[in-house]
């Protein structure tokens, strides 16, 4: 998109879109705050560069086959034919200058028709979006490169459509194809590049853009490991520099570590803004919400794992706390004998992430051979110092082949309290540190 600003970061750019209330709301913020006493802070409030007020978007999905069930359903009929899917709903935020936010959510919650909408590659249905600043967007694997272009044809296009000369971009470009690793493949035809190459030429081109506002969706996650320390690397920079950063992702781990501040959204409404460990929270509740509304009544079998409990049977728990024992109490049944078969426990974090794992092999606990058993078992960690989060705890009842026979996720996640100033999936205790 068109910058507003190509002049010094110093100056402020012009709001894009503006209203009298947006400008209003941001000279507010330059002008500082006031204390209780009424005197004004030394130190003024950093001013909005992004404004998005009751954003709604929706998309309509046609159920015509054919052009001609088309022309025929025009009119009222047509109504019959096509819903609405509403992505986003009065969706309102405002992102100061110099923060860096993670954009949170399960699949089809948003996020990436929030960052598109931010963007300017859509258009709201309702609400409105203000900004201000030169603006960059990496937001989808190939989007403004042609496929039949070379890689430096690419480049200046690219460039041009960010809204640079051919001048910037010819003295930006040596730094470009370097960041970019790909100096022999400059000249193929993008076609041909692997998914990794594109990723690495689009976020070269869009961070040599001396962008003010980054927006950055989730396919850093395509490069690999050394590229993406290299991203994260300069996405660090770009902070020291006072630049504003919006991310989706779903990594939970880069949220915690980058951002300052995290946004969820769930079926297209915004349920939490706050600080990133307290959304990680909200987002693992509404991705164990979700799936319990996608789960489906399970057919009755004579192999299975019958439930699984944290804490006794008599008396569940949800929560405990870093270094506390955890007993996971675990019941099986098969009509045949259980020879040869094991029990696995796991416990994850809900992105997939494993923290722990064992089972009753590992345990050297033989299960018994007798037929039609129902079988409890009771599995108890010792001082597990589980990093402070939400987990979510399984079973499996695996045959003497190897195979899975069954298997059961507790109904409730496990809540890990523990100090927040040790990130991770492991807690240590007393963590200290000092200058020497």
């Amino acid at each position: 998109m068109t910058p507003t600003s190509s002049g010094p970061r110093s100056a402020a750019p012009q709001w894009q879109g503006t209203t009298p209330a947006a400008k209003a709301g941001s000279a507010r913020k330059e002008a500082g705050t006031v204390s209780a006493s009424g005197a004004s802070t030394s130190a003024p409030a950093a001013p909005d560069v992004i404004v998005v007020d009751g954003l709604s978007k929706r998309f309509v999905i046609r159920k015509d086959n054919s052009l001609k069930e088309r022309v025929v359903t025009l009119g009222r009929a047509g109504r019959q034919h096509k819903d609405d899917f509403w992505a986003l709903r009065d969706v309102t935020l405002s992102i100061a200058a110099g923060n860096t936010i993670g954009l949170l959510g399960p699949n089809g919650s948003g996020k990436s028709t929030l960052l598109k909408t931010i963007g300017g590659i859509i258009q709201p249905t309702t609400g409105t979006v203000h900004k201000r600043g030169r603006l960059a967007a990496l937001l989808e694997l190939g989007a403004g490169f042609h496929p039949d272009l070379t890689g430096r044809e690419n480049v200046y296009l690219n460039a041009s459509i960010l809204g640079f000369s051919q001048r910037e971009t010819t003295r930006n470009f040596d730094s470009i194809v370097d960041f970019a690793g790909i100096g022999e493949f400059i000249d193929t035809q993008v076609k041909f590049y692997s998914s990794g190459m594109y990723v690495r030429l689009a976020f070269a081109v869009a961070i040599h853009m001396d962008p003010d506002i980054l927006l950055v969706d989730e396919v850093l996650a395509v490069g690999d490991e050394l590229f993406q320390k290299k991203c994260l690397d300069k996405i660090r920079s770009f902070q020291t520099e006072g630049r504003t950063i919006v991310l989706v992702t779903h990594s939970t781990g880069q949220v915690a570590d980058l951002c300052n501040r995290a946004v969820v959204l769930n079926h297209g409404s915004l349920v939490f803004d706050g600080a990133p460990l307290e959304a990680i929270d909200h987002l693992r509740d509404a991705l164990s919400a979700n799936a319990a509304e996608g789960k489906r009544p399970e057919a009755a079998s004579p192999t299975a794992v019958d439930s699984v409990v944290i804490g006794s049977r008599s008396q569940p728990i949800q929560r405990i706390a870093a270094g506390d024992d955890l007993t996971v109490c675990v019941t099986v049944s098969h009509p045949g004998s259980l020879e040869g078969w094991r029990v696995d426990l796991r416990v994850d974090a809900p992105n997939g992430q494993r923290a722990v794992a064992t089972n009753t092999d590992l345990l050297e606990t033989s299960l018994p051979a007798g037929p039609g058993l129902e079988l409890p078992l009771t599995f108890t960690l010792p001082r597990a110092r589980l990093g402070a989060g939400q987990y979510v705890i399984s079973a499996d009842l695996v045959d003497d082949n190897g195979v899975r026979a069954a298997t059961r996720t507790a109904e409730n996640n496990l809540h890990v309290t523990g100090d927040l100033r040790v990130r991770g999936l492991v807690d240590v205790p007393d963590v200290t540190v000092r200058l020497a």
